[in-house]
């Protein structure tokens, strides 16, 4: 994803002025953050929030697509808030995937009379992604929820209770990622699906949403980078 990324800033005539992996995290300063007009992170779970909270502390626009820490994300948004900074959190920064969350949503609310569909959801992804589901499912999951009154709750794990949406994560190959959403009745089944073919939809909307967040603050999302102008 980094070298994705910096592809595609330069291409669009951006600098880049510091770049962070796990033999050099020592650079990651406050001063050294301070030379950016933002920060792209797409690191690990485990190192996300401190990096985001750096950030705020350095006074740099933070863009963040690790998955896997959003236990943290309620404070981090308040802390946001309180340092006067600028973020935006998405589990998948793809431009097409931020649209089949609107289709997602809409779907599940149309859907949501009709109780002779039971609704299930399955991702696919390379083998080295560390969490399961994705950030991408649990987002997807999450909006299902928010629309289907007879969904309390979803799971990994396979569940025979109606009330729990199922999500199947197979972890293949080198797949980018594809969610698939299935509506299934006796009769008949609906579903949607994105195949992302490779990373450069996610790197792209990652510098998409850098450029859009230049003087703005507080917390948003890629809703706000796609529908805000």
């Amino acid at each position: 994803m980094g070298r994705a990324i910096e592809k595609i800033a330069l291409n669009r005539g951006h600098e880049i002025v510091l770049k962070i992996g796990s033999k050099n995290s020592d650079e990651l300063t406050i001063d050294n953050l301070k030379k950016a007009d933002v920060a792209i992170d797409f690191s690990l779970p485990t190192s996300a929030e401190d990096n985001v909270k750096l950030c705020f502390k350095s006074g740099t626009p933070v863009i963040s697509g690790t998955t896997g820490w959003l236990d943290e994300y309620t404070e981090v948004c308040k802390l946001c808030e309180k340092e006067n900074g600028s973020l935006i959190y998405a589990s998948n920064f793809s431009l097409g995937v931020n649209l089949f969350f609107e289709l997602n949503s809409f779907l599940a609310n149309m859907m949501s009379s009709h109780n002779d569909y039971d609704v299930n959801m399955k991702e696919i992804h390379h083998i080295h992604k560390l969490d399961a589901p994705s950030g991408t499912a649990i987002s997807l999951a999450e909006q299902i929820l928010e629309q289907n009154t007879n969904k309390q709750k979803w799971s990994i794990e396979e569940n025979s209770d109606p009330n729990t949406l199922n999500i199947e994560a197979e972890r293949t190959d080198e797949v980018p990622g594809t969610h698939r959403i299935v509506y299934e009745s006796e009769v008949d089944s609906i579903s949607i699906e994105h195949i992302a073919h490779n990373r450069q939809g996610f790197a792209l909307g990652a510098v998409i949403a850098s450029e859009w967040i230049q003087n703005r603050k507080g917390v948003f999302s890629m809703k706000d980078v796609i529908f805000t102008a």
